[in-house]
């Protein structure tokens, strides 16, 4: 690793960018910085060595090794060492599409973020910076689709209020959702049926799914059948709409045909001409 890389990215096109990197390096050693005004731009913060205090909108949060922060534009933070050296990297980008990106990944901004020893987390603005050095990326499109990339590593693997990550929680539910590959053609499974592969008590499969796929166990299933529906009409053209209905585990074509619209925003047959 080298003692101090920084990139300053924003002089030319890359700010027509949706997303675009502004900075991005490492600080060997991290000293005492006081933003009253905030940063222009969003702010990631995480720790390579040693451990950090932050400061922002009235709360403070331990960084030591493993942890992060990302904090909005223009919210006032301040930081420093805790008990001696601190050796940070740091991310800085901004773009139009941003806020939307944040809020559709669910992001905590302002809030500390924790990752496991062998997350990829750990290295990825280092990843960046050597792709960076070895690139000429004129237009910052590489490194606009390596902030992306970074966005939905933090989102996959980062643990937000000490709360398992998405990665985690989706290996827990993985035997359901193979499971569920098994079965989704019979009209008889529910809840009950799903709760009893886990061996978990409702609310606990419940916070699962909503953390993991924003949806109820059951929502998962109609959304698993109807993906299963959109393959055969497709790659079954002779197959009826009925009998289509029957193979992914609905007893009525006619909730077939309701499900599938409102899920899709076409009723099945127009679905199947749009692959003619």
């Amino acid at each position: 690793m080298s003692s101090l890389l920084r990139f300053a990215l924003t002089p030319g096109q890359e700010r027509r960018l949706p997303l675009f990197v502004e900075t991005i390096g490492t600080m060997p050693d991290e000293g005492r910085m006081a933003r009253p005004e905030g940063y222009p731009y969003y702010h990631w913060l995480q720790t390579i060595e040693g451990e950090g205090l932050f400061t922002a909108a009235g709360k403070s949060y331990a960084l030591p090794v493993g942890s992060g922060l990302l904090l909005s534009p223009h919210v006032p933070h301040a930081y420093a060492p805790v008990g001696g050296r601190w050796h940070t990297a740091y991310l800085t980008f901004g773009g139009p599409a941003v806020p939307e990106m944040v809020r559709a990944l669910d992001l905590q901004e302002s809030c500390a973020v924790q990752w496991e020893a062998d997350s990829p987390l750990a290295g990825f603005v280092y990843g960046m910076l050597e792709r960076m050095a070895s690139d000429s990326d004129l237009f910052g499109l590489n490194g606009s689709a390596d902030a992306y990339r970074f966005l939905l590593t933090l989102r996959q693997y980062g643990r937000f209020d000490n709360q398992a990550s998405i990665v985690h929680a989706s290996e827990k539910l993985r035997p359901l959702i193979a499971w569920m590959d098994r079965h989704y053609a019979d009209p008889e499974i529910g809840l009950s049926e799903m709760l009893a592969v886990l061996g978990m008590p409702s609310s606990t499969t419940n916070e699962l799914f909503q953390r993991t796929f924003a949806q109820s166990p059951y929502s998962y299933l109609v959304h698993f059948r109807i993906r299963k529906a959109k393959e055969l009409l497709i790659a079954a053209p002779e197959e009826t709409v009925k009998s289509i209905a029957a193979k992914v585990g609905f007893r009525d074509v006619s909730h077939f045909v309701a499900t599938f619209r409102r899920k899709t925003g076409l009723p099945p047959e127009k679905f199947r001409q749009l692959y003619k």
